[in-house]
């Protein structure tokens, strides 16, 4: 595998301490998840690794020490706020244990399509399904104008579709 995005996707929990057995994998992305623990010491072994991205989350403690988890922007780590060591600016110290936070699961802030969006929508839906089919099922007048729409509109297609295969017929016999 050389690539694994798992973005987005309100994993919870720690991540893997086996991770670093993916070998080959050149692009890791468990942003935006509500993952918790550090980060495996595992993930040094991955040296193939050209892009990180564990940021928003939950993560604690130390940003294990390699030539290449320091080498990353520190955005990658970015909303970790128990997360320290290079290459964040929150140097870690050295005596004080590190402690996994008291987290609330919420919601994903940033997913689009939570509760709040399907309510919207199936409300949205029906009181314009009504506003729409309502006065077509209880005004005459529309409902003829309407239909006298839908007459027309297949007529103007059955045109041009039988325009279009006899200039289409033409142009073969040519």
């Amino acid at each position: 595998m050389v690539s694994l995005n798992l973005s987005r996707n309100n994993l919870i929990g720690n991540i893997p301490s086996n991770i670093g057995k993916l070998a080959s994998l050149e692009f890791l992305d468990l942003s935006r998840n509500q993952l918790v623990g550090s980060i495996p010491t595992s993930l040094t072994q991955i040296d193939r690794l050209s892009m990180l991205d564990l940021s928003h989350n939950y993560l604690t403690g130390k940003i294990p020490i390699s030539t290449q988890l320091q080498s990353f922007n520190p955005s990658s780590y970015e909303d970790n706020l128990n997360l320290c060591g290079l290459p964040l600016e929150k140097l870690c110290i050295e005596d004080e244990p590190t402690q996994n936070p008291n987290v609330e699961v919420h919601e994903d802030e940033y997913s689009f399509f939570n509760n709040d969006f399907f309510i919207s929508m199936a409300f949205g839906f029906v009181v314009s399904f009504w506003i729409v089919f309502g006065s077509i099922l209880f005004k005459r007048s529309w409902r003829h104008a309407y239909f006298n729409f839908l007459n027309n509109l297949a007529d103007n297609i059955h045109v041009k579709v039988a325009v279009f295969v006899k200039l289409h017929n033409v142009n073969e016999d040519d």
